[in-house]
């Protein structure tokens, strides 16, 4: 049983996703063990507690510096001892450290086709607004591991979305969830929970 720690900073619409496919058997060999939030008023602790999950804050803004945050954040995922730490949403550098203990064992899921419209400054619905700037007729989601960069580790799925002539970045942003990101994000840790990912050259492979 492969034992996930969720990290989210916001509404945890991912972590619902993921919660409901646990319980619909779209994820299967898997269970959420903890979920931890850097904002203490983060809906999707509730979210975590509503379905039984053990939940908490793990806030930058309660430490007296980075690194004692950094302490407490490993301490918390770690007397856990997850086999795959999903990010959904989290709004946090990780550190450094936590990187390389649980090297290809940490997954992010991105609201756009990376390589486009991703790296520093890129998250939530800055993302959107970018994407109708540049006037791009496709965007999408993309769940990929996390190593030192950003958005750079290797790509496990990709989904596309249509640009719509009269998406506001929040209809955008919507769409992209619900025709991408609560999709993917599913279905790579099924993939991963049951055995059908490996890493090879720096790129991923999926067996059937």
């Amino acid at each position: 049983m492969l034992k996930i720690l969720v990290c989210v900073s916001g509404g945890g619409t991912n972590l619902q996703a993921v919660i409901d496919a646990i319980r619909e058997n779209r994820i299967t060999n898997a269970q959420i063990i903890r979920v931890i939030s850097n904002n203490r008023n983060a809906y999707a602790l509730e979210r975590a507690r509503a379905a039984g999950i053990d939940a908490l804050s793990v806030s930058p803004k309660e430490y007296a510096d980075r690194e004692a945050f950094h302490e407490a954040f490993l301490r918390a995922v770690e007397e856990k001892e997850p086999d795959l730490i999903v990010l959904a949403g989290f709004l946090v550098v990780l550190p450094e450290e936590l990187i390389r203990r649980y090297r290809n064992r940490i997954i992010n899921i991105h609201p756009s086709l990376i390589p486009s419209f991703c790296g520093k400054g890129f998250y939530g619905i800055r993302v959107h607004e970018k994407v109708l700037e540049r006037g791009v007729k496709i965007t999408g989601a993309t769940v990929h591991f996390v190593d030192e960069g950003t958005d750079t580790g290797p790509i496990i799925l990709q989904q596309a979305v249509t640009v719509e002539d009269d998406d506001t970045p929040e209809i955008l942003q919507k769409r992209v969830m619900e025709q991408a990101e609560w999709k993917i994000l599913p279905k790579a840790i099924d993939d991963i929970a049951n055995g059908r990912i490996t890493i090879m050259d720096g790129k991923v492979r999926r067996s059937r």
